[in-house]
């Protein structure tokens, strides 16, 4: 796995950058570009190396191409900082406070990989409001159920050693639904669409090998 996780500039940048796509805006309208999600900090992982998030800042090569839309997950490629990154990316089609109406900014869920990292298929969530200090969210696919550590605004698989597991169950799978607390104690459930999920994996597959 990673000496790192993707640093704290790289994703909001390409993620804006995909959004702008066409695939993607006939999908659903253009949403603001998302808070930076925080890097997964150490244990079981080291924090992110300082130069991968001063390259993306300065623009690096973060203009992500869209590799292919399947179904309800898209497939990109970009170069950060001029390491090569590919993921699938894809909002949620229900999601819902507790209580109801409180605001938060738009989620998404991202599978990556990064070559330069030795990073594979790597599940990671924006949720859109930062999360309560200390909690878990959990991500459930079919009767499965995986915890997700949280920083900020986004999640990561808490035990690296059930990612494997979760993107198999996630490439079978009908949906995924990821659970979340704010700092403020409203209560998140966002479901996602898997249809398309596979095929978009192995398209990055083939193009971060």
């Amino acid at each position: 796995m990673s000496a790192f996780r993707i640093a704290a500039g790289a994703l909001p940048l390409v993620l804006a950058a995909a959004l702008t796509s066409s695939a993607f805006a006939q999908q659903a309208p253009t949403p603001a570009a998302p808070k930076p999600a925080a890097p997964k900090p150490a244990a079981p992982k080291p924090a992110p190396k300082p130069a991968a998030s001063a390259n993306v800042a300065t623009g690096g090569n973060a203009q992500p191409t869209l590799l292919g839309q399947y179904g309800d997950w898209g497939a990109y490629t970009a170069s950060p900082g001029g390491s090569k990154v590919c993921f699938a990316l894809a909002k949620p089609k229900n999601s819902k406070t507790e209580p109801p109406g409180r605001s938060r900014d738009q989620s998404y869920m991202f599978v990556s990989s990064r070559p330069a990292d030795n990073v594979k298929n790597e599940v990671s969530v924006i949720i859109g409001y930062p999360f309560k200090t200390s909690s878990d969210a959990t991500a459930e696919v079919g009767s499965a159920r995986f915890a997700m550590y949280t920083q900020n605004d986004g999640a990561w698989i808490k035990n690296v050693a059930e990612e494997a597991r979760m993107v198999d169950a996630m490439r079978k799978g009908a949906d995924v639904t990821v659970k979340g607390t704010s700092g403020r104690g409203t209560q998140s459930t966002d479901q996602y669409s898997l249809k398309g999920l596979a095929q978009a994996l192995d398209k990055i597959d083939q193009e971060c090998r």
